[in-house]
């Protein structure tokens, strides 16, 4: 299960590439071999179905699709919102869905009601890649950065928290402050890899060397790829090697094209060695 928009991104050349948390790790799961729902709202111009091939998609109808712009300058990115379709709450889940073995919140414009992360079944793995939480944006659609204040019992039920470290001013003591309450937290730090904080230690893991061509999304695509590692496994340390892997394969094409399928990822894993073990083995569930 994926919930968050899908949106429409600006592309330089002034046309429209799929773009959304949720379309980077619905295609990122569909192409690892899973089958995928999609829970979105969109406006009448953006058939969800149709832009995601293989997921079954519960779309809200809005009256606009979010449209997003993304302006990559000096190692940073700038972000601007032209249009937003409509909250996602609890009530847009069709009942039948609600008992996943995996859930993925993908917020990107603080589209995710509150009582989402309570909406699914307990036994639901669930990872949330919680940027959208951390922007607000003026009347002129320039996003900037706004602290989120989650409940404990929100961090409790979140089972992996996905953090990018442009999103966050400082996401290591972010993380180190939530992993009271969130068993995993990790922090993405495009080609230098990813950092995963587990009950109060931290590990660094590093990336797949990359041609980067689009680097847009490579963080959703590793949440998604962490999330279905970590249920196969249990073990963290598999799922961001894994992870890692699948992200630095996506930057190498446009939108959401790079992403590669199951059986390129383990070719490459197959001739990589594997990292340590995260402290001693421990299967989280």
């Amino acid at each position: 299960m994926a919930v968050g928009h899908v949106c429409q991104d600006i592309r330089p050349d002034g046309g429209l590439n799929l773009g959304g948390s949720v379309s980077y790790a619905a295609t990122t799961a569909l192409r690892l071999g899973y089958r995928v729902g999609v829970v979105t709202s969109a406006g009448p111009d953006l058939d969800v179905a149709h832009a995601l091939p293989g997921a079954e998609v519960a779309c809200s109808p809005a009256a606009a699709t979010t449209l997003f712009e993304n302006v990559y300058e000096d190692g940073g990115r700038r972000q601007i919102l032209h249009r937003r379709a409509d909250v996602i709450t609890c009530a847009h889940i069709p009942p039948a869905w609600r008992h996943p073995p995996m859930v993925y919140l993908g917020s990107i414009d603080q589209e995710i009601a509150p009582d989402l992360f309570h909406c699914f079944a307990d036994t639901s793995l669930m990872a949330v890649m919680p940027q959208g939480f951390f922007r607000c944006w003026n009347e002129q659609g320039l996003v900037s950065f706004v602290e989120w204040t989650p409940p404990e019992m929100v961090l409790r039920r979140i089972n992996v928290l996905v953090i990018s470290e442009l999103d966050v001013p400082d996401p290591d003591g972010l993380a180190r402050d939530w992993c009271r309450f969130t068993r995993l937290i990790v922090v993405t730090r495009a080609e230098r890899g990813a950092t995963v904080y587990q009950a109060g230690e931290a590990r660094h893991y590093p990336t797949r060397p990359a041609h980067q061509v689009d680097p847009t999304g490579a963080g959703d695509v590793f949440a998604a790829a962490f999330l279905i590692r970590l249920a196969e496994t249990g073990d963290p340390c598999q799922a961001a090697h894994f992870a890692n892997t699948v992200a630095s394969f996506s930057v190498e094409g446009p939108g959401i094209t790079g992403i590669p399928l199951r059986r390129q990822v383990d070719a490459y894993l197959n001739t990589t060695p594997a990292p340590p073990p995260f402290g001693l083995y421990e299967k989280l569930w």
